[in-house]
């Protein structure tokens, strides 16, 4: 849920320290996906206005026009950075017409393909191949229902952080998505929901540095309708925290970003952080040279060093199940058959006790109703009146010793961030 709102006058960024200016670095459109407000971030490159002259053959003048139609066109972006009232279609269109009018036909081609070859770099072909998947690249892991985001960078995890997921009714998504935008003090639209209410009135834009905005100092948008932001109270990590994204306190996402710019080949420093957070009422953007994948799990079963974690199903899909947990023995080459008959009854009696929805019941897994856009049905009637399951009521993972396990797994929290006062564990 985002909102790219910069300046209306001159790039401030470009106004402040030639060591944050460095740091704004490139962005990863393609040919098919490019909007103005897009040009206008890669603008904030340190080259990239040089470029189109000394590569395409720009004039000044069509540089300048090119930087205020870019820049003009980021007044119109909603919440979820997309162009009020229009379809990506729509946007990609407007693009287009709008550079064909200050470049021609001819000149237009050229800086689609020039921005293309450039820039351009996906997320294809990364998802995970098995259970508990142990990635080998630079990556971030997300596991909602062990509240858990994992950093692997070139395949050794570096940081583990504690977050909020979606409620219930608004489950965080599965799936690969990817990072390449940092946006410091956003502002928030309030969609036109149900569960908008109280201080909030759709559509009624809450602007950056207000103490009522959810998103706290900085969101990072990782494909609709989902974030990582900050925000969230210390009661919130580790729980049930928003509609549909990954939550942090403040002092976490500030922690994080760094983290985030290194692998996404930026050097924003700690310094260029709180600069950019100075002033809270300006919203900033830095784009990312490379796009960082975004591995998006509901995994409840996870096998770390000595046993296995069996984590409650708070989205009621039903996969606490002995099937499920001989495919993950499986994937280590235990046969289920082979564990002993304590072993097998911890198994058994762990799957049970985590076999329950947030509030407690158990789940039967042998009927579940369909579900739409991954909502249980139980929650489809309580998300449509706006209504959430605000928190996991009683133990929330159970762990069973395996003495087969031992040394395999997934890894263990490292560098942990629970968001307690700033603190590692």
């Amino acid at each position: 849920m985002t909102a790219c709102n910069q300046p209306d006058k001159k790039h401030d960024i470009e106004q402040q320290d030639t060591s944050v200016n460095k740091e704004v670095t490139k962005a990863t459109p393609d040919t098919t996906s490019m909007t103005l407000p897009l040009l206008d971030a890669l603008f904030y490159e340190k080259d990239f206005g040089t470029s189109l002259k000394s590569q395409l053959g720009l004039s000044a003048e069509q540089i300048v026009k090119l930087r205020n139609a870019a820049h003009n066109s980021v007044a119109g972006l909603t919440e979820d950075g997309a162009i009020d009232a229009s379809s990506a279609r729509t946007a990609t269109q407007q693009y287009r017409e709008k550079i064909k009018e200050i470049l021609g036909d001819e000149k237009a081609q050229q800086l689609l393909q020039f921005v293309s070859d450039r820039y351009s770099k996906g997320v294809e072909g990364l998802a995970p191949t098995k259970p508990n998947f142990i990635p080998t690249d630079t990556r971030i892991v997300v596991n909602a229902p062990a509240f858990r985001m994992d950093i692997f960078r070139d395949g050794k995890l570096v940081k583990t952080f504690k977050v909020g997921i979606g409620y219930p009714e608004f489950p965080l998504p599965t799936g690969m998505r990817r990072a390449d935008t940092i946006i410091f003090n956003p502002t928030w639209t309030p969609p036109d929901e149900p569960w908008v209410k109280g201080n909030f009135a759709p559509g009624r834009k809450v602007g950056a540095g207000n103490e009522l905005n959810p998103l706290g100092l900085i969101k990072i948008p990782i494909g609709m309708p989902s974030l990582i932001h900050g925000g969230k109270k210390l009661e919130k990590i580790g729980n049930f925290a928003s509609h549909g994204c990954v939550g942090l306190t403040n002092r976490q996402v500030v922690d994080f970003v760094p983290l985030l710019a290194q692998l996404g080949g930026s050097s924003l420093s700690a310094d260029s952080i709180k600069l950019l957070l100075k002033n809270r009422s300006k919203t900033r953007s830095v784009m990312l040279p490379t796009r960082v994948p975004i591995d998006l799990r509901y995994e409840t079963i996870v096998a770390e060093n000595g046993g296995l974690n069996i984590y409650r199903d708070v989205y009621e899909r039903g996969t606490n199940t002995l099937d499920n947990a001989k495919t993950v023995l499986a994937a280590y080459s235990i046969n289920y058959d082979q564990l002993t008959e304590p072993e097998k009854t911890g198994l058994n009696e762990a799957l049970e006790e985590m076999n329950r929805d947030a509030k407690g019941k158990p789940i039967a897994t042998e009927s579940l109703a369909p579900a739409k856009n991954g909502v249980p049905a139980s929650k489809l009637a309580r998300s449509k009146n706006g209504k959430i399951t605000s928190s996991v009521k009683g133990q929330k993972v159970a762990q069973v010793a395996i003495a087969a396990l031992q040394g395999k797994g997934y890894p263990a929290p490292v560098a942990l961030s629970d968001g307690s006062a700033g603190k590692t564990k």
